[in-house]
């Protein structure tokens, strides 16, 4: 049985991009990356909606314009291995092009938690529009934030307006570059 991580990278006021659809800003660079590369490895499936599955593609070839230093070739390695969930009515299984993603139009959180259940590790949603249902259900079992040191003024937020969570804090790594690692665990609800 897996566990189900969110994890986004955003500006101090919530955004994972901004009002321009620009996130540019976000791109994780030395050590914030190779705390990626090294998450990657406990990740067994990725849930994505359309745009994160393309823009993600990026990490299934090697690209023609440059070489990749050793910690890209190593994330892309793990990348390629892990299975992929995308949740998209408007891609096709010829869009796709792997035997490793699954494409389902319409993910329920029946089989979001099936997935889940099913995974031999850390099932990471990835997206804040195909994570927003999951976190609203309470499904989410850990959060990671990765918070730059700027403020958008508005865009696309990291978390549904909705939602209302009581988190502990498991831990948190500040880097050189303002950046904050964060990661929360939902509270226990119990007695």
């Amino acid at each position: 049985m897996g566990k189900l991580m969110f994890t986004a990278t955003m500006s101090i006021d919530g955004y994972v991009a901004d009002s321009a659809g620009d996130f540019q800003w976000s791109a994780p660079e030395g050590a914030v990356f190779a705390i990626h590369v090294e998450r990657m490895g406990e990740v067994s499936t990725e849930v994505l909606g359309r745009r994160t599955f393309e823009l993600m593609q990026y990490w299934e070839t090697d690209p023609d314009d440059r070489v990749w230093t050793p910690a890209e070739q190593e994330f892309a390695r793990r990348w390629r291995r892990i299975d992929k969930v995308v949740a998209s009515s408007t891609l096709t299984r010829e869009d796709i092009g792997s035997d490793r993603v699954r494409l389902m139009p319409d993910l329920s959180l029946a089989q979001l938690r099936q997935i889940v259940d099913d995974a031999p590790g850390v099932v990471e949603i990835f997206g804040p529009t195909v994570a927003a249902a999951a976190i609203r259900a309470g499904l989410v079992e850990e959060f990671q934030f990765f918070v730059v040191p700027k403020v958008v003024g508005g865009g696309l937020r990291a978390l549904p307006d909705d939602v209302q969570l009581d988190l502990s804090l498991e831990g948190h790594e500040t880097f050189g570059n303002g950046i904050v690692h964060l990661r929360y665990v939902p509270r226990d609800a119990g007695p």
